[in-house]
């Protein structure tokens, strides 16, 4: 990913600006999120090149491994899904601590489990449908600077040869990870804390197989988990409270065979390591994830605890939920303010996977007889409590998450749709054109309408009297029990124009 520019971001020495397309949008960092953002606006129609630090070429030495429902069910609606879960294995029960799990197989999602892949897989299905729909790769290439006016923004970008190229576009998106050299230039904030010092990861071969793909465990002062990556390889993460040391401290197998031995009583045989880092984990959110005509997402806008593995799923929704109103606006259809419900949507999103995901590494670290009893509180409690437990499901996979919607709308305004069969296919199959999707009960006559370009207009299979305008991005944004040719008319000219 991008890192912090090495040189300031006015009064750069430059080339002459580049060709450049007034309508087009520059995506920086080809992470997950980048990628998905890339490929959504291609996907739309808007010119798209995203920018890229690094060489060309898919690093496997990746963080990221666990795919939630919600994640998945947007890939899905880009025909993404099924491959990828062909890539890695599924889990149904996830165990936040010892007394502690969740049954993700009553998930009312066509995914009830967490797939366990690693993050190079959703890269390398996201690359590859990014360049079919035609976005412009340009690896090897530094942001070093930022300038915006009314009509666009100037990236200033140092490419492989150290010259200094500047590119114009009408609206830009960092994706470029925790070091964002976007954020860097807008000179925003990032405020936060470390929640642990230490932890390591280690990709390796073990001689003796896991009973599951993830194996998670805490003991005394150590925590380890392996998650099996189903080609061979596995992922390995630890902690040690005894050892808490500098990122770039030396790290060697036999610390991690060690640590993994205390946590888990065994260390599976563990050999081979092609992969071996120390990080620490950060909570922090930017203020704002909008200045002007710049944007952020990702792990640019807000980074997390690793627990309950939301980080780039979080990422991924970021940008199923801006792509989609970059395109409208660029395209010259979206309603007035648009683009700021970015902010107003994910934003407290971000907010709520920050406390969440805090609130799990704490409780796992707990240490005190205070904080372990409250751990045990809390895990009798969600075991216990059908609402509780189904609430914390909700959080941790996504799919519980719904965007604030006007005053005396539908119940179900806001929320996630899900699946369900149409006379176009499945719900989510329809919504692979990047269109509003209509859909009316059976009996309902379809209005005619000359937004073929932005609507695709279904019915139900069955007897359901509800009519949905579900957004691209598979949040439902109106509903009515009552529909009416006038209501749907009104409905489709606030969101569509």
């Amino acid at each position: 990913m991008n890192g912090t520019p090495e040189t300031p971001a006015l009064g750069t020495s430059q080339t002459p600006i580049a060709p450049q397309t007034p309508r087009s949008v520059i995506v920086v960092g080809s992470g997950p999120t980048g990628l998905l953002l890339a490929g959504d606006l291609a996907h739309a129609g808007v010119p798209v090149t995203l920018l890229e630090k690094r060489p060309q070429g898919i690093s496997n030495l990746s963080r990221a491994f666990g795919v939630h429902a919600r994640t998945l069910e947007q890939l899905d609606a880009r025909g993404l899904a099924d491959p990828l879960i062909a890539t890695g294995g599924t889990l149904t029960e996830l165990r936040l601590f010892r007394r502690l799990s969740l049954d993700l197989s009553t998930l009312p999602s066509r995914f009830p489990f967490l797939l366990i892949t690693p993050q190079y897989e959703v890269e390398r299905l996201l690359e590859r449908r990014a360049r079919e729909v035609g976005v412009e790769f340009a690896h090897e290439s530094e942001v070093v600077g930022l300038r915006q006016d009314g009509t666009g923004v100037d990236v200033d970008v140092r490419g492989a040869d150290g010259a200094v190229v500047t590119h114009r576009a009408a609206y830009v998106v960092g994706a470029d990870g925790h070091r964002s050299a976007v954020r860097h230039a807008l000179g925003l904030p990032f405020p936060g804390v470390s929640v642990i010092r230490s932890l390591f990861l280690a990709d390796v071969r073990l001689a003796e197989k896991p009973d599951t793909v993830l194996t998670v465990n805490g003991a005394g002062d150590a925590f380890a988990m392996i998650a099996s990556f189903g080609d061979g390889w596995y992922r390995v993460m630890g902690w040690n409270r005894r050892h808490e040391v500098a990122d770039d401290a030396p790290l060697d197998l036999d610390e991690v065979r060690e640590v993994t031995r205390r946590a888990l009583g065994t260390d599976y045989g563990m050999h081979d390591a092609r992969w071996l880092s120390r990080f620490h984990s950060d909570e922090r959110q930017v203020p704002q994830y909008r200045v002007g005509r710049v944007f952020l997402a990702g792990d640019a806008a807000h980074i997390h605890s690793p627990a309950g593995g939301q980080g780039m799923n979080t990422g991924l929704q970021d940008a199923a939920n801006l792509g989609w109103k970059l395109a409208a606006t660029v395209q010259g259809w979206a309603p007035q303010g648009l683009l700021d419900t970015y902010q107003t949507e994910r934003h407290p999103v971000g907010k709520a996977v920050l406390r969440s995901s805090g609130g799990l590494v704490r409780l796992a670290r707990a240490q005190s007889p205070v904080l372990r009893a409250t751990r045990a509180l809390v895990s009798a409690f969600v075991n216990a409590t059908a609402p509780a437990r189904r609430k914390v499901m909700a959080q941790v996979t996504g799919i519980g998450y719904r965007y604030q919607a006007p005053r005396g709308s539908h119940p179900l305004t806001g929320t996630r749709a899900p699946d369900a069969p149409l006379t176009t296919g499945r719900l989510y199959e329809s919504l692979r054109t990047g269109r509003y999707l209509l859909i009316t009960p059976a009996s309902y006559e379809p209005p005619a309408t000359p937004r073929t370009s932005h609507l695709t207009v279904a019915r139900w299979t069955d007897t359901r009297r509800t009519t949905l305008l579900i957004r691209p991005d598979a949040y439902i944004a109106w509903a009515t029990d009552s529909a009416s040719p006038a209501a749907i008319e009104a409905a489709l000219t606030a969101h569509l124009g």
